[in-house]
């Protein structure tokens, strides 16, 4: 494989640059991998996974999780309501939902 083509493939992924200027690997070895494995060999998978992940991360909707959060908060509130709580002594004795009357 020649210098130029390992630049081509290089220039489609910009995260092997982000390695590089964060001292994770170096030009040289990434060239060396290059030369041994090619551009479609699974090696490449360590080098791009937290990018993609970083990808992920981006594409997620906020909209979509900020609506999630609310849904919760609202069953949360509403087992408060309906007498759950976090303190120790509902955990032990549970607050009755009905009361009965006796005669």
């Amino acid at each position: 494989m020649s210098k130029e083509t390992f630049k081509l493939f290089a220039r489609k992924h910009p995260e092997l640059a982000s390695r590089v200027t964060r001292n994770e690997v170096s030009w040289q070895k990434l060239y060396e991998i290059y030369d041994i494995y090619g551009e479609d060999s699974s090696v490449w998978d360590s080098y791009f996974a937290n990018d993609n992940l970083f990808s992920f991360i981006k594409n997620i909707d906020v909209k979509s999780v900020q609506k999630g959060i609310s849904n919760i908060e609202r069953v949360i509130n509403l087992l408060q309501e309906l007498g759950f709580s976090n303190k120790k002594e509902d955990y032990y004795e549970p607050r009755p939902i009905y009361k009965r009357f006796e005669d």
